[in-house]
């Protein structure tokens, strides 16, 4: 499991576009977005980098993963 924080995210929209963005990656068995705490906690056996990419194509900041 990984926390990706996820910069520009404003409403329930965004919300929606990042948690399809990253369930669309390979491995990726669960994702819950959060607005409130800005981030992105992600389950499975992915490629990090190819996560951020994704975010970052649709208009959004990721950050660090922990």
């Amino acid at each position: 499991m990984i926390t990706l924080e996820v910069k520009g995210m404003s409403c329930g929209h965004c919300v929606a576009s990042v948690t399809e963005v990253i369930k669309k990656i390979e491995g990726v068995t669960d994702v819950t977005v959060s607005l409130e705490k800005a981030n992105a906690v992600i389950q499975g056996d992915f490629d990090l980098e190819a996560i951020k990419k994704a975010v970052a194509a649709i208009g959004f900041e990721p950050g660090s993963g922990s």
